[in-house]
């Protein structure tokens, strides 16, 4: 092609990485961005002195010697980024009972609770037996390293290859959710512990393989949040040529005899309205893609059939509070069973997540944190509740954010009155600034149907156009977002017959 140029809509994690991709490998590339600055959820805003840091709780694969590693290097989020090795996932607290446990690196902290419930003892050894086997495995050697599109038979048999010793773990029983295997469990305890060692909805091979990952040393929390991560692939991006334009939202896809040929651009974007490239990469958040940029006019019974019945990650109320207490001896994550449930719209919430930003500097100043509370809520109430009645709306913030601050002081007393900011994000928040369908943060929920089916990049019936991000990689994720916007540039360049640059190194060698 004599001008080749890619519009890519999106500059959260998978349009960054679209756009590097594309930059690299000839294109001249430019992101519309609906917000004003990178990153979609992986987000961060200051309140006063605080850093409120609302996306990647922690990272996989940051240590060198992994594809997922290469993938960071060729982004420039190394070594841009510093990171802080997890010593352990977190603490889970059942406060009806009293009892807690920690889980730490050293997988032999599962025995204790073989001590604890000897009936449920074969449980845990396989748990443990399937942590091991997935210890040291590269998981950008399962699936991640190519889109389905230009997946070959021997790439295949390679992944089978790979998982060979794994098989047994990611079929059966273990790839039911973890709430259905833990329904025999006699202590009811040690069976809430389980479902929530990530969530109860994913299959029990996503827990072995993530307790593989914190026994490896391959997790961790980035030492400047988001800010970091995002600032150093945005850099990465510019420095490679790419152009983006914030406060831009793309209202339509442009096609022109089944071609994508450009956007047209909401009527407060900066001038022109209609762009126009040789293809455009779709970062964007699907529903709005298909249903709403597309009109609808691009599905099958596939696609149709996932929009209208697949079930979503639940959007997540995110309180965060900076308090003026030194929290630095506290484990960073929590997983909290209330004894009394919190009500939100009629609905007890009976689970919710504490996260302490203690493992850096960055998020507060000295003798002082931030402090989060998680919970998943519904986007139906928050959304009828903003549109209905704003006071009501911002009441409603105000009394959840005093409720939970008290359940916060009975873990931390004294934490209730050393409050100097807090902060409310509910669903509406998220959406607002993403898009994101029902403001799911992470798309498509982990369950084992969703996690066994692929989902193409492309379109029925509509050429040059591709998609990138969480609602292609279900489950979603940092690597697996990156590496679908890399996805999209590999099926472009297959497509134009050129041959792939997958680092600026090697961008160099072949100029």
């Amino acid at each position: 092609m004599s001008d080749p140029s890619v519009i890519i809509i999106g500059a959260g994690l998978a349009g960054l990485s679209a756009g590097c991709f594309a930059q690299m490998n000839g294109y001249q590339s430019h992101i519309f961005e609906h917000h004003s600055c990178p990153g979609g959820v992986a987000a961060a805003w200051r309140r006063g002195a605080y850093l409120i840091d609302g996306g990647i709780h922690f990272l996989m694969g940051h240590r060198p010697g992994t594809g997922l590693h290469d993938l960071y290097s060729q982004l420039g989020i190394v070594p841009a980024n510093r990171f802080v090795d997890m010593s352990n996932l977190g603490r889970f607290i059942h406060e009806p009972s009293g009892r807690s446990w920690d889980v730490t690196r050293d997988l032999d902290c599962f025995l204790e609770l073989k001590s604890r419930s000897p009936q449920d003892a074969p449980v845990i050894g396989e748990l443990l037996s399937g942590t091991r086997a997935m210890q040291g495995l590269d998981l950008s050697e399962v699936g991640l390293g190519y889109p389905p599109e230009l997946a070959s038979s021997l790439q295949q048999l390679k992944e089978l290859w790979t998982m060979r010793r794994l098989l047994r773990y990611v079929t059966g029983k273990f790839g039911q959710p973890v709430a259905e295997y833990v329904a025999d469990i006699h202590d009811p305890v040690l069976g809430k512990f389980l479902e929530y060692l990530f969530l109860p909805e994913a299959p029990v091979y996503f827990i072995m393989m993530i307790l593989a990952l914190l026994a490896d040393g391959e997790l961790a929390y980035l030492e400047g949040g988001c800010v970091d991560f995002v600032g150093a692939i945005e850099e990465q991006y510019v420095k490679l040529g790419g152009e983006v334009t914030y406060r831009a939202t793309v209202d339509e896809i442009l096609v022109d005899a089944g071609r994508a040929v450009g956007v047209r651009l909401a009527p407060d974007a900066p001038p022109p309205r209609e762009r126009h490239a040789s293809a455009v990469i779709s970062a964007a958040d699907g529903h709005s893609t298909i249903f709403d940029m597309l009109q609808g006019r691009y599905v099958n019974s596939r696609i149709q059939k996932r929009y209208a019945t697949w079930p979503l990650f639940k959007p997540l109320l995110m309180i965060s509070y900076g308090v003026e207490l030194d929290l630095s001896g506290e484990p960073p994550f929590c997983v909290l069973v209330l004894r009394e449930p919190l009500d939100v719209g009629g609905r007890d919430v009976e689970v919710i997540f504490v996260r302490i930003l203690n493992y850096s500097s960055r998020f507060a100043p000295a003798g002082k944190t931030v402090v989060q509370v998680e919970f998943e809520t519904e986007w139906d109430y928050w959304n009828e509740l903003q549109k209905s009645d704003r006071k009501a709306y911002d009441a409603e913030k105000a009394r959840l954010a005093a409720d939970a601050l008290q359940r916060l002081n009975a873990l931390y007393p004294g934490l209730a009155s050393r409050v100097e900011v807090t902060d409310v994000a509910t669903p509406y928040t998220t959406w607002r600034y993403t898009f994101n369908h029902r403001a799911s943060p992470e798309g498509w929920l982990m369950t084992p149907v969703a996690l066994r089916t692929t989902i193409e990049r492309t379109l029925p019936g509509l050429e040059r156009l591709y998609l990138a991000g969480q609602w292609v990689m279900p489950g979603g994720g940092v690597p697996p977002v990156l590496y679908s916007g890399r996805h999209a540039v590999q099926i472009l360049c297959d497509r134009d017959g050129k041959g792939f640059v997958s680092s600026p190194a090697e961008m160099s060698r072949s100029a």
